[in-house]
């Protein structure tokens, strides 16, 4: 088993990539460093297999597992997008057996063509294909009122499955997390530290279960609830939205463990 100094995970959407025009290229000096330093870098997203496998292989991290449709499967290092697509047709099966008045209100990619998908997204037609080629879990948009939500989230757990909410849909699946996942990927790996960066609520779980807890500041995304004094204590916040808040706070936490490291030997005896 390999050992690293640090193991890195990261969102995409809103965290490593810009909410609006996906480019990664303000957090590159950051990514070089890790890959100078020979940190893994874990992409674990609410985007599918299909979309993340170029992506990695573009940011140079294919020979590294990615986490995606928000924990609730895993693209192993090098592969490509697997096939078996049993449980996004399962949530689509109980979405279509939902009372009308609760379905209406919830557009899933799956009730959208690949056009309007580009059109929301901002994504060009081929990624919203690659975005709706899903596998374990189902996003889209909600309109109705608080208490509506509470019934369609009712319904839904009633047969098992969950929600949770990104930078800007509600997404449901079978329930597994980033955090299940990453659990899984660092047993694979024997790391001193584990780092972690997200932006929104879906990315919370996996924030907690990090050493090093990054939020990365995006204004349209809903704000974190639950935390205890200590665990909002602990979490880095950036000062800058997207990959150039990314950039900032891991060069700034690499600067302070590089530090921190240095001068261990001095504090020993």
């Amino acid at each position: 088993m390999t050992e690293f100094s640090a193991i890195v995970f990261t969102d995409l959407d809103g965290t490593l990539l810009d909410h609006q025009s996906y480019d990664f290229r303000p957090a590159l000096p950051a990514l070089k460093q890790l890959a100078d330093m020979n940190i893994p870098v874990i992409l674990a997203s609410s985007k599918t297999a299909a979309e993340i496998a170029p992506l990695r292989k573009d940011l140079s991290l294919s020979e590294y597992p990615a986490i995606v449709e928000n924990g609730a499967g895993v693209l192993p290092a090098g592969q490509h997008a697997r096939t078996d697509d049993s449980d996004y047709w399962r949530i689509r099966m109980a979405l279509s057996q939902m009372p009308p008045p609760l379905r209406q209100h919830f557009t899933g990619f799956g009730d959208m063509s690949a056009r309007q998908v580009a059109d929301h997204t901002g994504l060009s037609l081929t990624q919203a294909q690659q975005a709706k080629t899903r596998l374990y879990s189902e996003p889209g948009i909600w309109s109705g009122d608080d208490a509506a939500l509470q019934a369609f989230v009712a319904a839904l757990k009633a047969q098992n499955i969950s929600h949770r909410y990104g930078g800007r849909y509600l997404t449901l699946s079978y329930g597994s997390t980033k955090a299940d996942r990453m659990a899984e990927i660092t047993a694979h790996f024997k790391a001193e530290r584990i780092i972690a960066l997200g932006d929104a609520p879906n990315d919370l779980e996996m924030l907690l279960a990090a050493d090093h807890p990054i939020l990365i500041m995006n204004p349209e995304a809903k704000p974190l609830t639950g935390l205890t004094p200590a665990q909002s204590e602990k979490i880095i916040r950036s000062t800058l939205p997207g990959p150039a808040g990314w950039n900032e706070t891991i060069l700034e936490l690499l600067a302070t463990l590089t530090n921190t490291h240095k001068k261990e030997p001095d504090q020993i005896g």
